[in-house]
């Protein structure tokens, strides 16, 4: 039997920890996927899913935190809890910060390698479309915010917007 490649093996280790649920590391696998596909490389069906996969799994599981986060604050504002409201918010904060990384992340992939590298038209769809939704999640998270934080947020995702132009 032939050895893998690099790429080869770091798509086996990608379908690998998905079986375990470790979805962080799928990303960082598929991450080196990405990262070692040649500037006129496409990735292959499977490369794509199992790349769409581990984002969506990684940022759904922050996503739902932030839900959570976000429930049990209104809870504790309601019964006028401020010590309790405190700490809540700068967890759900960590989280937003978590999130706002992970999707620049992303975007980092689309806007530098996979877009430009898109030769099939579905394929360049699928990026621009996947790019979209991202940049959405992002203004829906700057939403959220209030004051300052809110304006800088929105400012981060105007900027993310601009650099994501093609």
């Amino acid at each position: 039997m032939a050895a893998l490649s690099r790429r080869e093996e770091n798509v086996y280790m990608a379908k690998l920890v998905e079986q375990a649920e470790c979805y962080e590391e799928m990303v960082q696998y598929m991450e080196k996927v990405v990262a070692s596909a040649s500037t006129s490389e496409e990735l292959t069906v499977e490369e794509r899913n199992l790349l769409f996969v581990a984002y969506k799994n990684v940022i759904g599981a922050r996503r739902a935190s932030w839900c959570i986060m976000s429930s049990i604050e209104q809870k504790d504002e309601s019964r006028g809890n401020q010590d309790h409201v405190s700490v809540i918010k700068e967890y759900r904060s960590k989280i937003e910060a978590e999130l706002t990384e992970i999707y620049g992340g992303i975007l980092k992939l689309l806007n530098q390698k996979l877009v430009p590298t898109a030769a099939a038209a579905n394929s360049k769809v699928l990026y621009l479309k996947m790019k979209g939704d991202y940049l959405l999640s992002l203004l829906n998270l700057a939403e959220f915010k209030t004051g300052n934080e809110r304006k800088v947020a929105v400012e981060n995702t105007l900027n993310a917007y601009k650099s994501a132009q093609v």
